[in-house]
């Protein structure tokens, strides 16, 4: 884990929390589900059975062959599984009661900030396992690039990203939906009416 990590005052939070703000709900995406979802491991690998079928149906040569395609597929697998495994290890989503933190990323790092007024809506997609994928739809344009948000995205929204929680549990459904019904109304104000500048939230999609 990198050395932004370790200096985390909250984990999963790159500094503390603002007076008023409270932690609902944090986890992280369950590494099979996330597989799953984000890697098609299940389609990855009924694609390899039916080819390993095939060879193995035309016998003689096929045989080896066979045997071979199973043999990639174990490794393909595991380089898949593997890569699932980290991602979800390195990250963490936070709920509050003002916004959803986005902490993800190995190599490069990232905060995302949402802040709950700014979600217009939240569909929520079987992910296996008692877990789900849930896309979240800003009421005004995602800032980031659908690249610098992958795999906490919505698949081929590429012009239009929509961030997305993985592999969380169902349960945590109602406690967004409820969070979200309780978000600051004041957000939703025009901007002369709006709170003082100091009390808001950070802006859609910048690092919190």
């Amino acid at each position: 884990m990198s050395m932004e990590y370790e200096i985390e005052p909250i984990p999963g939070l790159p500094g503390k929390l603002p007076l008023g703000e409270e932690i609902i709900w944090q986890g992280s995406p369950h590494w099979r589900s996330f597989a799953r979802s984000v890697f098609h491991t299940r389609l990855v690998a009924g694609w390899f059975v039916f080819v390993a079928s095939l060879a193995f149906v035309a016998g003689g040569t096929g045989l080896t062959g066979a045997l071979i395609t199973m043999g990639v597929a174990t490794l393909g697998l595991a380089l898949l599984f593997g890569l699932a495994w980290s991602a979800a290890r390195s990250t963490i989503y936070t709920l509050t009661n003002r916004r959803i933190v986005m902490r993800f990323g190995t190599a490069l790092p990232k905060c995302v900030n949402l802040p709950l007024s700014r979600i217009g809506t939240a569909d929520a997609r079987p992910a296996g396992d008692g877990h789900v994928d849930i896309v979240m739809r800003t009421t005004e344009r995602f800032p980031l690039a659908w690249l610098q948000m992958w795999p906490h995205v919505r698949p081929w929204k590429v012009a239009s990203p929509e961030p997305m929680l993985r592999a969380v549990p169902e349960s945590f459904v109602a406690t967004l939906a409820s969070a979200l019904a309780k978000a600051d109304p004041a957000m939703h104000l025009p901007q002369d009416e709006k709170a003082p500048a100091a009390s808001r939230t950070e802006p859609l999609g910048v690092a919190a």
